[in-house]
């Protein structure tokens, strides 16, 4: 009798565990494709393993303390391009990193970021285990991707609540500042103007935290709303245009401005489109004020 009482608490300790494991995942479902089609040499496999690990490293490791559920994991793709194989473990290419956000009763998904790191050099040696230790720099494969692995967390946290993400980003700065005498390029403030340091000092400059505030307001009370309430999503989304001008009009031509209009451009031509001529006409003058550049697309909403 005991041993059967005893058998039935472990297989129902079992199946809460199943359960539990079911119901919570990590931060991510993230897609990561390398590439090397630029490069020489009949050793592809090693770009398979790669890969490969680097999935691993992004996908089964714990990043914050929040339980995600499987429905609510971070949707990004991680793009490797492999420029250049210096020797058999030193690599020369770029990562395109972008994040998207599902819209609230819908099956859209909102592109956050799409950005381009030109810098990214690093050693892998196949098969050796992707080490990382975010209190000291040991790699610069492990340290680039756990930075934008906050980078992604701090993002999606700040579309969803005022200044969410902003753990994240102090993690994404502990990790250039312990990055500040490695050999690699891209974390320092005089190699670029529009690399990893640069990306964490403006978002983390209070200067510019209109931007980040706009992101919330455009996502969580724009689009997120548009479904149930059109009109009051698209004022939310006004809203978030005068704070990207108040920034533009103190720092013209900002990198974390251009990577949020980049990112936006569509959406904006697309959610004005259809509004009132008044809404039209004052959104057309804000967005030539703070893209020039790319003025003639913003016409696209009075057609």
């Amino acid at each position: 009798m005991f041993n059967s009482i005893f058998m039935h608490k472990i297989i129902f300790s079992f199946i809460l565990f199943i359960f539990s494991v079911q119901a919570f995942a990590q931060e991510f479902n993230a897609s990561v494709q390398v590439t090397a089609q630029q490069v020489e040499g009949t050793d592809k496999k090693v770009y398979q393993t790669l890969q490969q690990a680097i999935y691993e490293f992004i996908n089964n490791r714990k990043w914050s303390n929040y339980q995600y559920k499987v429905e609510e994991r971070i949707e990004c793709t991680f793009m490797i391009t492999i420029t250049e194989r210096v020797s058999s473990d030193e690599f020369k290419g770029k990562l395109n990193l972008v994040i998207r956000r599902p819209i609230y009763k819908t099956n859209y998904n909102s592109v956050l970021i799409n950005y381009v790191d030109n810098d990214f050099d690093f050693k892998y040696i196949e098969y050796q285990p992707l080490d990382y230790d975010e209190n000291t720099f040991t790699s610069n494969l492990t340290s680039v991707l756990a930075y934008y692995i906050n980078i992604v967390l701090g993002y999606d946290g700040d579309s969803y609540s005022l200044f969410g993400g902003t753990p994240y980003f102090e993690k994404a700065q502990s990790i250039l500042n312990s990055a500040q005498n490695a050999t690699e390029s891209g974390w320092k403030a005089f190699e670029s103007t529009k690399n990893r340091y640069w990306l964490i000092e403006n978002l983390m400059n209070t200067t510019y935290s209109p931007i980040r505030e706009a992101s919330y307001k455009f996502h969580r009370l724009g689009l997120d709303v548009m479904t149930e309430n059109i009109e009051n999503g698209r004022t939310a989304v006004s809203e978030s245009l005068e704070l990207l001008r108040k920034v533009n009009r103190q720092k013209p031509g900002l990198f974390l401005l251009q990577l949020f209009l980049d990112a936006k451009r569509d959406e904006l031509i697309n959610i004005y489109s259809q509004a009132a001529p008044i809404d039209k006409t004052k959104a057309i003058n804000i967005l030539k004020e703070i893209d020039p550049s790319n003025s003639s697309k913003y016409q696209k909403i009075l057609n």
